[in-house]
């Protein structure tokens, strides 16, 4: 089968690779779709980074680069190993790709993607979501009934806003301020809507304020260009400011806007991967006693979010800017997003062209 390899830096072939067994207590999918993260942009430009460098295998999943990429996936079952009887072929799925130490609990509550080596399929080996087939623990799969399989390629990222959202504390009627509407930031806003707040967000870039505002995900989209967006928070919020503000952008600028834009005693929450080191003026927390919260992953989010989507308080279909198959991955996917990301929100990939 075809799959999308990394290499190195700057280095991503399609190639041909052996499909995936299915062993008891895994199962067997078919990708239909698997979108594009900002975590592969960062480990073509910056990486390896989660990847495990060649000669330099992972300690749980014995890997390293070369490895098939993508981590947002979904699918059809093909086949079921032994020992998996409430899954069945046809069945459309989508995949929580983790890779944890079995030493650890994974069940909910336990913080499992807080454990020593948490990696993830896709990154650290074990396929990914750029091959036409994969074969993944029982666990790791959630069924998503008759969800469009395009659309539940949205699931994963998704799942990072939704747990953004529950370790914010953020309750239906609070102001939530936005920092960033690239996909994360538009899917985080999503949930945020879905749970009854009203959601604020600074974007520089028109479509993607545009793309807030029709999805109806935002309530204001604010260019932080030509708009004082700490005034404007001001003034919307009749003075106090934000109850909770979620950084998306990894800019240190945006950070520096949430801080000053969210109430006393407001939280702010760092949803995006920094490739480099931030600053904070520590002495705004303090006077300000804000609460400065990281947040990673997911942890038992996948069947919430998928039913978010399903009982209809989410809709995914905007968010879906462009459809490519394996052998454009570089020049329609990553150049588009790393270069002219103001262009497009997810772009997908249709590993073995189905759905194009």
């Amino acid at each position: 089968m075809r799959a999308a390899r990394y290499h190195d830096r700057g280095q991503i072939v399609v190639e041909e690779v052996a499909e995936p067994e299915v062993t008891p207590g895994t199962v067997g999918i078919q990708v239909a779709w698997c979108g594009i993260c900002g975590t592969d942009l960062h480990e073509y430009l910056d990486g390896p980074i989660f990847i495990p460098p060649a000669g330099h295998p992972h300690p749980l999943s014995g890997e390293s680069a070369p490895v098939t990429l993508g981590h947002e996936m979904s699918g059809t079952v093909y086949a079921v190993g032994e020992g998996v009887d409430d899954l069945q072929v046809g069945d459309g799925v989508v995949v929580e790709p983790y890779i944890i130490d079995p030493r650890y609990s994974t069940e909910p509550g336990s913080n499992y993607h807080l454990t020593p080596n948490m990696n993830f399929i896709g990154l650290a080996g074990r396929g990914g979501g750029l091959g036409e087939k994969i074969a993944v623990e029982r666990r790791w799969v959630h069924p998503v009934g008759d969800m469009p399989l395009d659309q539940a390629a949205l699931i994963e990222p998704l799942s990072v806003g939704h747990h953004a959202y529950v370790r914010s504390g953020a309750v239906a009627g609070q102001v939530a301020l936005i920092g960033g509407a690239g996909p994360i930031g538009l899917l985080t806003a999503a949930v945020l809507k879905a749970k009854g707040l009203t959601v604020i967000v600074s974007e520089p870039s028109a479509l993607r304020r545009q793309k807030a505002l029709d999805s109806g995900v935002a309530d204001d989209a604010l260019d932080p260009t030509v708009v004082d967006v700490v005034e404007r928070v001001h003034e919307l919020t009749g003075g106090t400011g934000a109850d909770v503000a979620f950084e998306c952008s990894s800019v240190n600028v945006v950070l520096d806007t949430l801080v000053d834009a969210v109430r006393p005693a407001g939280v702010v929450v760092v949803v995006s991967i920094w490739g480099h080191r931030a600053s904070v003026d520590l002495q705004k927390l303090v006077l300000k006693e804000i609460d400065l919260r990281g947040t990673i992953a997911y942890m038992g989010d996948h069947p919430s979010t998928i039913r978010l989507v399903q009982e209809g308080l989410v809709d995914l279909k905007p968010f879906i800017t462009g459809k490519i198959g394996l052998d454009h991955l570089i020049d329609e996917g990553f150049d588009t997003l790393i270069n002219r990301n103001e262009t497009a929100v997810k772009i997908l990939v249709s590993p073995g062209g189905a759905g194009l």
